[in-house]
């Protein structure tokens, strides 16, 4: 969290992929490439946001964590932040946690990002009632990420939502990097 809370700024929480807890802050997959999570960070900070972030440990339990993250939002909120500056973005593991997040939180002005993890088996293990604003962003060739509809249609709290399929590819890669054909969606969407 930030040592000064500014009112005015446009604050991005980025929740990492479980390779980060596994392998630390530069994890290599064989099919895959590269996690560049500093890089990452450094694109989002570039485009105008102030990111909290930090590298989760082995193991990170998805309702702890995102227990953590709605306390650090609440204390945003409380110190003066609007919701509507404040947008929680999660890739793979990370987009479990900002689910949980969004339904835990239950504020409809906050924005969320959910890269590349709505799937059964989140769906079968994790109680998960969308609010506020999802963006959900996935590649046509992701075999963990699918189409969130079926969050979207039993959720109680969503304002706005849409879903982006992404045609880069190269499947659960795409969230690696910081392409401009996510990134942009990202910094689109969370404009107050």
């Amino acid at each position: 969290m930030p040592a000064t809370i500014e009112t005015k700024a446009s604050y991005l929480f980025y929740l990492h992929g479980r390779i980060i807890e596994n392998q630390g802050i530069r994890p290599t997959d064989p099919r895959y490439g590269v996690y560049e999570y500093e890089e990452i960070l450094r694109t989002l900070a570039g485009r105008g946001f102030a990111v909290i972030s930090e590298a989760r440990a082995k193991d990170t339990d998805v309702n702890q964590y995102a227990n953590k993250v709605v306390q650090q939002v609440n204390t945003l909120i409380n110190a003066g932040a609007p919701p509507s500056h404040i947008t929680v973005l999660g890739a793979s593991k990370g987009s479990v946690i900002t689910m949980r997040v969004s339904t835990l939180l239950r504020n409809k002005d906050v924005n969320f990002v959910v890269m590349s993890n709505c799937n059964d088996w989140v769906d079968q293990n994790f109680q998960i009632d969308l609010y506020g604003n999802v963006l959900s962003i996935y590649d046509i060739n992701d075999e963990f990420g699918e189409t969130c509809q079926k969050f979207f249609d039993k959720a109680s709290g969503l304002n706005r939502r849409k879903e982006v399929v992404l045609k880069v590819g190269t499947g659960h890669a795409v969230l690696y990097k910081p392409l401009k054909e996510w990134v942009d969606l990202v910094v689109e969407w969370a404009k107050p």
